[in-house]
């Protein structure tokens, strides 16, 4: 169902992701269409990609489409719609969101507030974090990332569940109605096909 009639190197496909040949406007608008088609029932698909929006919003980087599969699982909602949902959480908007989540939770009381969301660089820490983790350095992730994470964390949980009922309530409505609407859009092309296959 997704895939290209054309393969895309490393390249394109890094440059689609940051900057769409087709403009951010007439992706979202594909990507919506191919969220209403996929199959399974309004709850399903909308909780899914509600699960994988929602996970984009915890700081757990590299494990969101896990973290979204095993949500939508334990919800009984779709695991493919799940993985459609982590694009919510991309080049464009984790800035926001990081910084976002860090300020909740240091406003919270899970940090210790001593460095500011705006001095620091997130995307330098979690590749710090990914290397130490592949070297097995888990000093430096209990002394220097978890002050880091904890307040992301801490952050990011309530508004991932507020993120899971904003995406979740529209998409469930938009995806009935389409199904709704769906076999009477059908009848159409079939009675034409079934017009022109006459002799």
């Amino acid at each position: 169902m997704f895939r290209r009639r054309l393969n895309l190197n490393f390249f394109q496909r890094a440059r689609q992701l940051l900057w769409p040949r087709s403009g951010w406007l007439r992706s979202t608008h594909y990507l919506l269409h191919r969220i209403r088609r996929l199959p399974g029932t309004p709850y399903a698909i909308a909780g899914g990609f509600a699960c994988g929006a929602a996970v984009s919003f915890t700081p757990f980087v590299g494990l969101h489409f896990v973290m979204a599969a095993l949500l939508a699982w334990a919800m009984r909602c779709s695991i493919l719609a799940s993985a459609i949902g982590t694009a919510v959480g991309n080049p464009w908007t984790f800035p926001f969101i990081w910084v976002w989540v860090y300020n909740l939770g240091n406003w919270m009381g899970a940090g210790e507030a001593t460095r500011s969301a705006d001095s620091m660089d997130f995307g330098a820490q979690f590749a710090a974090m990914m290397e130490a983790f592949l070297r097995a350095d888990f000093a430096y992730h209990w002394n220097i990332a978890w002050p880091v994470l904890w307040p992301m964390l801490a952050g990011g949980i309530p508004t991932a569940i507020v993120v899971w009922f904003v995406f979740y309530l529209p998409l469930r409505e938009a995806i009935a109605a389409y199904q709704h609407r769906r076999p009477h859009l059908r009848a159409p092309r079939q009675r034409r096909g079934k017009l022109e296959t006459k002799p």
